[in-house]
């Protein structure tokens, strides 16, 4: 039997009372004044994959363009790349802005029939007339104006005679409504801004629960798919269409289902432009945000994020997803699809003394040996070599398996080598190991000695034929599990000062062939991503992910 989440019982009971299935519509309806980010996309794949289940359902990617003074086009161009990215098209391109003459030809017959009026006192005299939640309202001194002077007061405000501030219509519903949002909101305001599309044709500007039920129902939106914070708004989005819903054409209807919260992350779009506007990550596209832009260039596929998202469920109370599973889906995925490259991130040079000084053998590697059909590839080993720097010690504690004078070790798919001398520099730093190299035991001669087991294999690179790297690695960008519970201010005190760091490095002569967008894995460290930075003459990379859950002991340290 096939599990269905609650939305879609609502929608099969709804086609069962007679909805046609062909009726159905869908639509995502951003603000352009930010970028989407990790929350948005469990949005996207609920609306957009709901269409794909009912076969001729439609999705409309509506703007909600009604606040000229934050939006920009450069959120519109990245909301539709970030969609388009995620692999789904829309049926229609919408904005609210389409229809601010139909929501304008209704706030008059609002004021008309009574319903809506002008307030001209200040925004903090309306506020403190809402009351509370269990003290009823107050209701305005401009209440009871007389329908003639709210419709001349309103068409002074559309003329652009009247400043932003000195009045407002509101909807006339009920000052003691235990719901604070029915206590007469707010419908139209001033601004002096211009607007994005409609430039400066328009001064005033509706507000949000009136533009979206009323644009719900312009595009006859069957199912309109809402996070739980606008539950309480539902009575609100209900009212507004009860005054202009016609006899014979769908009444939206509004659901609402737990949005995604992800553990070390927050989601604030306000939030989010301060750490932008403030410097602390570098844009939007910032690989440490969780913007789709960010995880786009931080390496994260499509694919992951769907499956990240599905797996998070469609639930009608809130949760935190634990970070780890958003990495999970990843790793499963890069550790399928990705090729293997040996780089070395913190070099120290090793020279195999049994060698000529200007030896040079081509060795065969496999590329992914989850999967042959990715074949092989060549690398070339050198008398000297890189190896990692971690990867040395002179005297070291009992279970090091890696390379320690006299121990040995296999340098990753060429042959068994032992370290017998270290040199220093005069700081005291390593300057160069000096090793010997068994000749008959590279890997897959099949030799006997090939065949021999040593507890230590390393990654390695040639030093004098090999690519040098950036290497961008990233840490969580806060400190605390939980930061969506600070202020804006507070922001500062939770920000990791190591969430971000840059290595030189040297990479197999392979990698030079990458170009933006490619993935890899880096042998025993992550995978990686050639990020936009890159040039000709510099590749650099972005870490995606590490090759191991680094958050289980993240989590004991919160």
């Amino acid at each position: 039997m096939e599990n269905k989440n609650f939305i879609e019982t609502i929608i099969d009971q709804d086609i069962k009372n007679g909805l046609d299935p062909e009726a159905l519509c869908f639509r995502f309806p951003p603000e352009p004044n930010g970028f989407l980010h990790i929350g948005h996309v469990k949005a996207i794949v609920l609306n957009f994959e709901l269409a794909k289940k009912y076969k001729k359902a439609k999705v409309n990617l509506r703007f909600d363009d009604t606040n000229p003074e934050k939006e920009d086009q450069k959120y519109i161009d990245a909301i539709k790349d970030n969609i388009k990215w995620l692999g789904y098209s829309w049926n229609k391109e919408c904005y609210a802005s389409d229809y601010f003459n139909q929501l304008y030809e209704w706030a008059c017959m609002l004021i008309k029939s009574g319903k809506a009026y002008i307030d001209s006192q200040t925004s903090d005299q309306i506020a403190l007339q809402k009351g509370a939640p269990t003290v009823a309202g107050q209701e305005s001194p401009y209440r009871r104006r007389s329908k003639e002077e709210n419709l001349f007061i309103f068409n002074s405000m559309k003329e652009g005679k009247c400043k932003p501030g000195e009045h407002v219509l509101r909807a006339k519903i009920d000052m003691r409504s235990p719901n604070m949002l029915m206590r007469d909101p707010i419908i139209y305001r001033v601004l002096n801004s211009e607007h994005p599309r409609t430039k400066k044709k328009w001064v005033i500007f509706p507000m949000y629960d009136w533009t979206h039920g009323e644009s719900d129902y312009i595009e006859q939106i069957t199912h309109s798919l809402c996070t739980l914070e606008f539950k309480p708004h539902r009575e609100l989005y209900d009212w507004f269409l009860n005054q202009i819903v016609e006899k014979g054409k769908i009444r939206p209807k509004q659901r609402e289902f737990a949005r995604l919260n992800l553990s070390h992350t927050i989601t604030s779009k306000r939030k989010l432009l301060f750490l932008v506007e403030e410097g602390i990550v570098s844009g939007w596209d910032d690989p440490r945000m969780p913007t789709i832009s960010g995880l786009k260039r931080r390496g994260y596929t499509p694919e992951a994020l769907k499956k990240f998202v599905t797996a998070a469920g469609v639930a009608k109370r809130e949760n935190v997803i634990e970070m780890s599973l958003l990495e999970f889906y990843i790793r499963e995925e890069l550790n399928q699809t990705c090729n293997r490259m040996m780089v070395v991130h913190e070099p120290i040079k090793l020279t195999i003394t049994n060698l000529p000084k200007d030896y040079e053998e081509e060795l065969l590697v496999e590329n992914n040996p989850e999967d042959s059909s990715f074949g092989k590839r060549k690398i070339k080993l050198t008398r000297s070599i890189f190896i990692e720097k971690e990867d040395f010690m002179e005297d070291p504690p009992k279970k090091f398996f890696r390379l320690s004078i006299g121990a040995e070790v296999r340098l990753k798919g060429a042959y068994i080598i032992k370290a017998n001398k270290v040199n220093y520099k005069n700081n005291g730093e390593i300057d160069e190991v000096y090793c010997t190299y068994d000749q008959k035991s590279r890997s897959g001669s099949g030799t006997e000695e090939s065949m021999r087991r040593v507890k230590g294999t390393l990654h390695w690179v040639s030093s004098t034929t090999n690519v040098p790297v950036v290497i961008r690695e990233y840490d969580r960008l806060f400190i605390h599990s939980s930061p969506g519970q600070f202020k804006t201010e507070e922001l500062y005190r939770i920000i990791n000062p190591n969430s971000a760091t840059v290595r030189n490095g040297y990479a197999e002569q392979e990698i030079g062939k990458a170009k933006e967008g490619d993935l890899f894995q880096f042998q025993r460290k992550g995978y990686y991503i050639v990020d936009k930075d890159s040039t000709d003459k510099q590749l650099v990379f972005n870490k995606t992910v590490s090759l191991r859950d680094n958050w289980k002991k993240i989590n004991k340290n919160n």
